[in-house]
């Protein structure tokens, strides 16, 4: 197959029955489903160029995963506030897209904790869950709170994130499931913690904005016939034919015999996918 792949499709699987993620490449119009090919030796060649994911025009050179620079510099979903969701500007009248913050940030979202390369937490939407912890890689995921809009949630992770990490070590992510936690006790932990600055969140927000949720702990078993001993980072622009053994596939990675390719950051690629 060949054309502009975008980031994986994921669909979970019931890791207490041994089920891995299932994954579909989206590659032009078609999908590749990936799980199939592990084992067996894939060969991605760039065909040197790449088309915005938001307007189609090609570009030079890719920008937040996959936009050109205009889009970059104009769209609402590149904006700073989106990755910290505290700084949101709507209130201001200064959001890029008014309309686009309506649909994406006013809406309920969760905070949660997830175990990728060890404890983090993080905020998602409620409808990427659960696809935004497999996206990261993480083997447990429990949301702790459910948010009236992205900004709230992101208030409370700079609280939390005093404590414990926000991001991935995608490294350590790579090279070995991570060792099981009881993400309740951490939960509950953090509640006691933090207590004062949730309560002066909470106050603030208004009743019925933030609640505590208790919801059961997701596990997460993804497809990987081996882990990597050592991590070499793949790259289109530097290596345009990228080949080897599929060994795994985990949050968007393609674990290769040859090295690890993170498959979102090429989104808008245009590439030439074989298997042998």
């Amino acid at each position: 197959m060949k054309g502009n792949i975008l980031k994986m499709q994921t669909t979970l699987g019931d890791a207490a029955k041994n089920q891995p993620v299932q994954y579909q490449l989206p590659v032009g119009e078609g999908l590749l489903a990936m799980n199939a090919y592990i084992g067996q030796h894939i060969k991605l060649d760039y065909q040197g160029e790449i088309n915005c994911i938001a307007c189609g025009r090609k570009t030079s050179k890719s920008f937040a995963q996959g936009y050109c620079f205009p889009c970059f510099r104009s769209l609402a979903v590149c904006d700073m506030c989106v990755m910290r969701p505290e700084t949101c500007h709507y209130a201001e009248g200064t959001c890029r897209e008014p309309q686009w913050g309506e649909t994406h940030c006013f809406i309920p979202h969760y905070v949660y904790l997830a175990n990728s390369s060890g404890l983090k937490v993080g905020i998602t939407r409620e409808t990427q869950v659960p696809t935004r912890w497999m996206d990261q890689g993480a083997t447990q995921a429990l949301p702790i709170f459910d948010v009236a809009n992205r900004k709230q949630s992101g208030l409370l992770e700079v609280v939390l994130k005093q404590h414990i990490s926000d991001r991935t070590d995608w490294r350590k992510m790579l090279k070995s499931d991570a060792d099981p936690l009881d993400l309740k006790a951490q939960r509950d932990e953090l509640y006691e913690t933090c207590s004062a600055e949730i309560a002066d969140i909470i106050k603030q927000q208004g009743d019925g904005e933030i609640r505590r949720i208790d919801e059961q702990i997701v596990n997460i078993k993804y497809p990987v016939a081996e882990y990597p001993k050592k991590i070499k980072s793949l790259n289109f622009d530097k290596e345009p034919e990228i080949e080897g053994t599929l060994m795994g596939i985990k949050g968007q990675y393609l674990m290769l015999d040859t090295g690890v390719l993170n498959i979102r950051k090429f989104s808008g690629y245009n590439i030439d996918v074989n298997f042998v």
